[in-house]
């Protein structure tokens, strides 16, 4: 396998969005790394695998301070997290992020493994010794906080189910709602060891009222609030799930059955 020219891919949403993507991580488990441009800083919400550094890649990184923000803890939202002076993440993901361990990150999970990757990040580069780097956070973020562009501000929204200090960012203004993996058009995982069913019935119900217009989501294509209440009431009747992670990763490869 050839080790990559351009691990990144920008693709301009509007509105001062950028969707920044892995080029070369399979689809089934890629993260859509979001950039907000404001004027006083940036905001970067999630960062992916942290596999190649995101400010080298993408210039406009570069032209004022970034806060990067982590939706939660697990390997595709929160590898590149290290990488960023200002890290902001939920107090109940803060211990995994300092610490991270295989297991906790999810890099276990099964999703790590040769057909994730159709180049190389870099010469040398094994996908069985990838973790997360250690990247505590500089400060805690919950329910209510604001995050302050200068220009835009963003509502943090606590919702807890895929993992408990899940959070999503709420722009009034733009009615534009970034969700992290609380919810996106796929199937969903409430069955690892932090996640809570019960509890993701709960945010799955709160995100009904949400008056969104656009989600942009933690995984796949952004939508509309008509599609997130589709969403929403599927997995309220029990779809949308993703299962056994190792059993729907085996599927997605060609290695099922």
């Amino acid at each position: 396998m050839q080790v990559a020219e351009n691990w990144y891919k920008t693709i301009d949403v509007g509105d001062g969005v950028t969707l920044i993507r892995e080029a070369h991580v399979a689809r089934w488990v890629r993260c859509n790394i979001w950039h907000v441009r404001g004027r006083d800083r940036d905001l970067i919400i999630d960062t992916g695998f942290g596999l190649r550094p995101l400010a080298e890649a993408v210039a406009r990184l570069a032209e004022r301070p970034v806060v990067a923000i982590a939706t939660h803890s697990h390997f595709d939202h929160s590898g590149g997290l290290h990488q960023f002076n200002h890290r902001l993440c939920h107090h109940a993901e803060a211990p995994i992020l300092t610490a991270p361990t295989r297991d906790e990150t999810l890099v276990s999970a099964g999703f790590v493994r040769t057909e994730t990757f159709s180049a190389l990040p870099y010469k040398g580069f094994d996908w069985r010794n990838y973790e997360v780097k250690a990247a505590a956070p500089t400060a805690l973020i919950d329910e209510g906080d604001v995050i302050d562009l200068g220009d835009r501000a963003f509502r943090v929204l606590h919702l807890p189910g895929h993992s408990p200090g899940s959070v999503g960012l709420w722009e009034e203004a733009t009615k534009t709602l970034f969700s992290g993996d609380a919810i996106y058009n796929g199937e969903m995982i409430d069955t690892i060891y932090h996640s809570d069913p019960e509890v993701y019935l709960a945010t799955m119900e709160r995100l009904r009222g949400i008056p969104a217009e656009t989600v942009h989501a933690g995984h796949f294509r952004s939508f509309g609030r008509d599609k997130m209440l589709e969403i929403a009431e599927a997995f309220l009747a029990g779809g949308m799930r993703l299962g056994d992670t190792h059993a729907w990763t085996d599927a997605q490869t060609g290695k099922g059955g």
